[in-house]
């Protein structure tokens, strides 16, 4: 495997896990408070489950981008990382909405947010992928 598809994936890694933070840990903190009675009792203890998805994730995410990748820069990105979170946000937060009595708002803000994060990924992957490409070889 390339050098692009691993420093892709570091990338990607790193960038939905901060995105992830400021999303749940910060703009979503006062919410997820205030539906305490609605989460696990021991869901603390279980918030590893998610950096092995994101981690799983961010390669796939990755690997899929490099069959198809053609080098047009970020708007490639935008347009991946927005195909991608569509997909993944709308089950995700539309799911779980029919599924547990989280309020709708909830439910919009994760889809929203899940595709503003994926459009992000989308544009740092296209970036390194470009900055790796133009790299003089070793």
């Amino acid at each position: 495997m390339d050098k692009r598809l691993w420093m892709g994936f570091i990338a990607v890694f790193v960038t939905l896990e901060i995105t992830a933070f400021l999303v749940n840990g910060l703009l979503l903190a006062s919410t997820y408070e205030s539906l305490k009675s609605l989460w696990r009792e021991d869901m603390m203890s279980k918030m590893w489950i998610y950096h092995v998805i994101t981690l799983i994730g961010s390669f796939f995410f990755t690997l899929v981008f490099s069959k198809g990748y053609e080098g047009k820069g970020m708007m490639e990105g935008v347009r991946y990382g927005a195909y991608i979170g569509i997909w993944l946000s709308v089950g995700m937060a539309y799911g779980t909405y029919a599924s547990i009595a989280i309020p709708y708002s909830l439910a919009l803000q994760w889809f929203l947010y899940g595709v503003v994060e994926y459009i992000i990924a989308g544009v740092v992957l296209a970036t390194v992928f470009a900055k790796v490409a133009k790299a003089p070889a070793a």
